[in-house]
Parts: structure tokens; C-alpha cells; sequence
């Protein structure tokens, strides 16, 4: 394997992965290791041809979930065939929305969620290409006064 690899901490890996697979439709591409505390060191998943790791937080070692951090300084962007389904079904499973789901200056339509292990998701389906200076215009008009 090379490139990164996102790597979550969760504090349990089986009900991230179940919600990740009832969500995202994601999918378990390896065998998980499991310590014989019944820690899980280590799962792989896969969600729109992306590999995730996944494993129990270990605060011991400074590996700490977002629930125990009480927040995160990692937000995932999922490309999805129709976001508002998947923004729905995510609510329906427990996430708790950041900002709704919206049609974006930047050609998305988007919006973001909490999932119930504290991980930020942005939710996003591409509406329509939109050309570099006209981006930029429209991000400086959100911020003109």
C-alpha cells in the first residue's frame, strides 16, 4: 500500500464499522486484529474507493477518539452518487447535522454531519463544474460586507 491512508480512532471499531456499512454502504476489506482484551488494533473498510483504517482509541499512547477529545481536527469529504439520500440516512442512524445540506458556490451539494463516534463527514454529491475565477469570485462575495 502506498499514499495515506486515513487511520480513525473510534471508541468501538464493530459499531463504526456496522454504521459505516449501513450508511456509506462501506465495505470490510481486511481481517480485523483483535488483542486478546478484546482491543481492536486494527480494521480496514472501504467507502467510495477509499480506504479507511479503523481501531479501538488507545488514550494510553496518546491515541484518543473524538468522543473523548470532545471534538476533532479531521473532517472527511464523501463524494456520493446523491447526497441527500445519504445526508438523510446518516440523520435517520444517529448523525447529528453541522450544517445542512445545501447546493454549494463551489459546484457541490453538501452539507455535514457528526457521526455517533464523533468523526465529522461532509456530504457531498457534484452539481455542476464550476470554472476556477468564478469559485473565487463567489468566495470573496460571502465574505464582501
Amino acid at each position: 500500500m502506498k499514499g495515506i491512508t486515513p487511520y480513525l480512532q473510534v471508541t468501538n471499531t464493530g459499531e463504526a464499522i456496522a454504521w459505516y456499512e449501513r450508511v456509506f454502504g462501506a465495505k470490510e476489506v481486511r481481517a480485523r486484529l483483535v488483542a486478546p482484551d478484546g482491543t481492536c488494533m486494527n480494521a480496514e473498510i472501504e467507502i467510495e474507493g477509499t480506504r479507511l483504517m479503523l481501531a479501538d482509541e488507545m488514550p494510553d499512547i496518546g491515541s484518543a477518539s473524538p468522543r473523548t477529545l470532545k471534538g476533532t481536527s479531521v473532517v472527511l469529504d464523501v463524494h456520493v452518487a446523491d447526497a441527500d439520500v445519504i445526508f438523510e440516512r446518516a440523520l435517520s442512524a444517529g448523525a447529528q447535522a453541522v450544517y445542512p445540506l445545501a447546493d454549494q458556490f463551489y459546484g457541490d451539494r453538501a452539507g455535514r454531519v457528526r457521526d455517533p463516534f464523533g468523526h465529522h463527514w461532509i456530504i457531498a454529491t457534484r452539481v455542476r463544474d464550476v470554472p476556477e475565477d468564478e469559485m473565487v469570485a463567489a468566495f470573496r462575495a460571502l465574505f464582501a460586507g
